[in-house]
């Protein structure tokens, strides 16, 4: 269903939410660079900055960083253990189609991990179109589109005249906005871009061996630095690590972002690294995306928001290393 409401109604709503709980959305902040689009808490609609992608992905609010898994207490001679953090009620404006369908796919694999399950159930997405895409996107190589709804609870467009058009998709977006609102939510729509684009459709038939044996990887090597801020800044990446961190008596399980482009991710307690160049870490990222993810699970690990294109200091391309993954293998056939 639709409705349009002001956008003093907006405002009034997310004093309400604050209350509650948590409204972010993407914000200009100044740095000592200009300014940088950001995600952070809002207190009106007028603050969120919907013609401009923010630096880092929604990915902070359903993976923290870090996230207390449980906390300990030294009892006797045993430990006395405590749930860890709460997942905080969420709502975040302006999400962009690229940032709601990773969330989709982050699904995927963590369909079973009862943290993601609870921070996805805590959080409500109120996506926006994408009207300016940046020139490193490419959402439609992948599956997306500037107006894909996957992912998304509710949809906000500006109509004019200070007023916004909300869509509404799921039960969350209904409840959400139920004040405003009566009957029943949308369903959501059917079809948008092509779930395996024409370039990538050579990958998922493609063997292993023959995108394994690539000579784009020492290629990739030679510039890589192994910063990891590709992986950081993407919303499909997921690595992790858990640390027990003690102060006296007491202390905490965290789980923490990781990285596989980092050359002690992989490695043994035996000191045994099954990944221990640049070459076999670039190869293992690529290839996670766009050949084992889609293989187990049928999408590309990435949405084509082209965080990793604009910030690598080296100007290491995704959409190039596609092309020519894709060409190689059509060459061979």
């Amino acid at each position: 269903m639709e409705l349009i409401v002001s956008g003093s109604d907006l405002d009034r709503l997310i004093r309400s939410l604050k209350e509650k709980g948590r409204v972010a959305g993407p914000v200009s902040r100044p740095t000592f660079r200009g300014r940088m689009v950001a995600w952070a808490e809002i207190r009106s609609i007028g603050e969120v900055v919907f013609d401009e992608a923010p630096r880092e992905s929604m990915k902070r609010f359903l993976f923290p960083q870090p996230e207390v898994l449980l906390r300990f207490k030294r009892k006797g001679t045993g430990y006395e253990v405590e749930p860890g953090q709460v997942s905080q009620e969420t709502v975040l404006f302006g999400v962009r189609p690229c940032d709601a369908r990773s969330a989709c796919l982050n699904l995927l694999p963590y369909q079973d991990d009862p943290f993601f399950l609870r921070n996805m159930a805590a959080t409500v997405i109120v996506g926006t179109r994408c009207e300016q895409p940046c020139s490193t996107c490419f959402c439609r190589d992948v599956g997306g589109g500037p107006e894909s709804i996957e992912g998304m609870d509710a949809r906000i467009t500006p109509c004019g005249e200070g007023s916004w058009k909300i869509e509404l998709f799921t039960e969350k977006g209904l409840a959400l906005f139920q004040a405003m609102a009566g009957g029943e939510p949308a369903p959501t729509p059917e079809g948008g871009a092509e779930k395996t684009p024409p370039l990538l459709k050579p990958l998922k038939s493609a063997p292993l061996s023959s995108l394994y044996e690539s000579d784009v990887w020492a290629e990739l090597a030679r510039a890589c630095l192994n910063c990891g801020i590709c992986t950081f800044l993407c919303p499909t990446c997921y690595c992790f690590d858990i640390q027990d961190e003690r102060l006296g008596s007491s202390g905490r399980r965290i789980r923490y972002w990781d990285s596989c482009m980092f050359p002690l991710f992989t490695q043994h307690a035996s000191g045994h690294n099954p990944r221990p160049t640049k070459l076999h870490r670039v190869r293992n990222r690529f290839l996670h995306k766009l050949k084992y993810f889609p293989d187990r699970f049928g999408s590309f690990s990435c949405v084509g928001c082209g965080r990793c294109v604009r910030e690598c200091p080296v100007g290491i391309d995704i959409r190039k290393v596609m092309k020519r993954l894709a060409e190689a293998v059509q060459t061979e056939v």
